[in-house]
This record gives structure tokens, sequence and C-alpha cells, in this order.
């Protein structure tokens, strides 16, 4: 059960913090400039806009906060330069309302206009997001709502006690769900991001439990002495993967989204865990210790023959899939005692085509977006960590800081 836990829930060990840096090719990127229009400016806003351009993959943005009339047609002759200026006003009160324009920077023709407004000032970051993904609409660039999503992370607060929390991408977003308790895996059971999964250890066996954020229902639907977790769930929510070790070494299992009726997937005198559907669903890439340590592997559903993925490496023990992509987390170095760094892989569900995503540091909870186009995941220095994000197709990369508590998993 301690090999189980180091596979699961490894995030004690930490290296360098680094960014990735890429060289881009900044041709295909439409080149923007963002106009401040608001009474009171905020520059917290003002970088969310610029990292939603930056990380879409299809703007070139100016990062100098320029301060301007919000109604006024008239550009400075510095933003000619540009093919488009956004202009917006940012109203904070007793909720958030944000104003938002699109000028041709040659001619100040208005492109796009549009209101948005939200009750609560504390998720002003979601218009942004908003704003920018409509943006990218109207140029006709291929969409980027996964900027608009919840992500929902555990993290430690005390021995034996965490918090589940739903952020925006950039975490400047926060508002725990569930506190109290040992609560862990949480895992969103829908594309609407209506309820979501857990592991409660409040009782003597492990629990997994589904709950409504919006209604605060929760449903029991399964325990398993031992562990028990979600790792994945089907594109219709009908169906999940389980990790359970009812008789003491994990396998996975999938399981009914009520949890009324399950099927093995995995039989084997070892570790099987985090299992992901790949291929169409037909089959479930998952971590493994058939070769003596964690690795991926892949296998059908229906079928027994399992398949492994991945050569190289000695320690590859977290991934996620999308369509017929797996990214990875493979161990680089070798410290008994000491930090270890950890970089993510894309390779093709065949083995083919591997590549590396990061070159240094501690990277962990690798996650593609619904899209699969951007891969979000934890970077570690010290005792703090930062969320980041890669984009596949155009390589831009970024980080936002996430404070000391250590997060246990995460879900996008």
């Amino acid at each position: 059960m301690r090999y189980i836990l180091l596979l699961l829930l490894s995030l004690n060990l930490f290296a360098v913090d680094a960014s990735l840096k890429i060289e881009t090719d900044v041709e295909h990127r439409t080149r923007v400039a963002v106009v401040d229009g608001s009474t009171i400016q905020n520059n917290t806003f003002f970088n969310t806009l610029l990292a939603d351009l930056k990380i879409s993959g299809h703007f070139l943005s100016d990062t100098t906060h320029h301060k301007g009339g919000f109604n006024a047609n008239f550009l400075a002759p510095s933003l000619k330069s540009k093919e488009y200026v956004v202009k917006y006003n940012l109203v904070q009160g007793n909720g958030s309302k944000l104003l938002v324009r699109l000028l041709k920077a040659s001619t100040g023709a208005e492109v796009f206009k549009k209101s948005y407004a939200i009750p609560s000032t504390a998720k002003v970051p979601f218009l942004a997001h908003k704003a920018i993904s409509d943006i990218n609409d109207v140029l006709k660039y291929p969409s980027i709502s996964w900027i608009n999503r919840y992500v929902i992370y555990a993290r430690y607060t005390a021995a034996k006690k965490s918090e589940i929390i739903v952020a925006d991408y950039t975490f400047k977003y926060q508002k725990a769900i569930i506190r109290g308790g040992l609560n862990l895996f949480p895992k969103w059971a829908d594309a609407k991001q209506q309820s979501f999964y857990y592991t409660s250890y409040a009782g003597v066996i492990p629990t997994l439990y589904k709950l409504n954020i919006y209604t605060g229902t929760k449903q029991k639907i399964a325990s398993s002495e031992g562990m028990i977790v979600c790792s994945d769930v089907k594109a219709n929510g009908s169906k999940i993967l389980v990790t359970m070790a009812p008789e003491a070494q994990p396998d996975i299992y999938e399981m009914s989204a009520s949890g009324s009726s399950k099927k093995r997937v995995t039989s084997f005198n070892g570790i099987d865990v985090s299992g992901k559907y790949v291929d169409g669903e037909s089959r479930i890439a998952f971590v493994s210790n058939r070769l003596g340590y964690a690795n991926i592997f892949k296998k059908s559903i229906g079928g027994s023959g399992v398949s492994q993925v991945v050569y190289r490496g000695r320690n590859n023990n977290a991934l996620d899939a999308y369509g017929s992509k797996i990214v990875y987390s493979s161990r680089e170095s070798q410290n008994s005692f000491g930090n270890n760094s950890f970089n993510l892989y894309l390779v093709s569900s065949n083995g083919s085509g591997r590549r590396p995503l990061t070159t240094t540091g501690t990277n962990q909870f690798p996650h593609f977006s619904t899209d699969g186009t951007v891969v979000q995941y934890i970077k570690h220095n010290g005792s703090s960590s930062s969320i980041g994000y890669i984009n596949l197709q155009s390589k831009q990369s970024l980080l936002f800081p996430l404070g000391g508590r250590k997060i246990q998993s995460i879900d996008w």
C-alpha cells in the first residue's frame, strides 16, 4: 500500500522550477494591443487578458498597459502597427461589469462589441476569459472555450485534513467546495462541470461520492477496502474508471456512473492504477509496475492482452489521454533522499512520436484541455507550486503561482 500511495500521491519530491522556453513562429498570430478605458485601472485584470491572448496561440499581444477612452474610435499612432485593438471598461462594485470593443487598428472601425456582467467581484477573471474567447470566435480561430472552464483540485491543510476547491484556469479565482476531513481525488463527472466525484476517508472504508456543486446533492457511489479512486469519466458521463484494491492489490474497474454495476478491466498480481479512456474509449491507458517499476501500458476494455506504450524511463507514474494521444510524467533523476526531477512527454497511444513538453523541474499531474490542444500540469519549486499550461500547437507556455500549500490532485 505504501507503493500505491507513492504512485498516486507522490508530490513530496521537488526540484528547481523553470519555465519552458520554446521558439515560436509568430507570423501566423494576430498582432493586438489592449487599451484600458476603465476609470479605475486593475493591473491583475489586464494581465489576465494578456495571459488569455497568449495561451490561445492565436494572438501576439503588446504587453504595454495602454490607457485611453473606451468609447472613442481614435487610436494613437503607435497602435496603427497592430492588426486589432481591444478596448475594455471594467466596472466593479456590488458586482462586476465588463464592456469590450474590438477595433480594426488601421481604420478604427468597430468589429465587435459586447457587455458582460457577473454578480461576484471574486469571479471577475471569468469575464476576461469569456471576452477573449468571444473575440477569438469572432475572428474565426479554432475555439479556446477551455479557458472558461473550472479547475477542481484537492490540497492538504493539516494532518489528515484537506479541502476541495474550484478555480479558474489562472487560479486567480478560488472557492472551497468541501472543507474538513480528508477528501481527495476530485474528478469532474460531466462536461458541464455540474458534479464531481471524490474519495472520502471520513469512515473506516474509503468511499467514492458524487457531489453536485450547485444543489449540494451528495450521492454515495461505492466503497472499497484499501482504496477507491475515480480516474476517468466517459464522454457521455455514463461510466467511470475506478481504481480499487478489494483484495489488497489495486486493479482498474469500469463502473456505471451510479455505482450499480462494475466490470474488472485489469487483473494483475501487482499494481494497476490511474486508468484513462483512450482510442475512442475502446481501450484504457494506465500505470502499472508489471516491469518492476511504474510504466504506461494499454489494453482493450473487453480483452485480456496488455501492451507497453512507453519504452524509456524507470518511473512513468502519471498520465492523461485524449483520443490517441497520451501525456505522461517521467522521473529523470534517481535521488534516494533528495529532490528528483520529473518531465512531461507526449506520445501516441501506439508508442510512437514521443516528444518532451518540459525540460526542467518537477512536473506532475498532466491534463489535456477538452479539445486536446493544451496540457495543464503542476510544476513544483521547493515548498511552493505553479500551475502551468503548454499549447501543443503554438508551443506557448504559461505559469501561475499557487502559493505554499501542496496540491494532492487536480482535474480540469
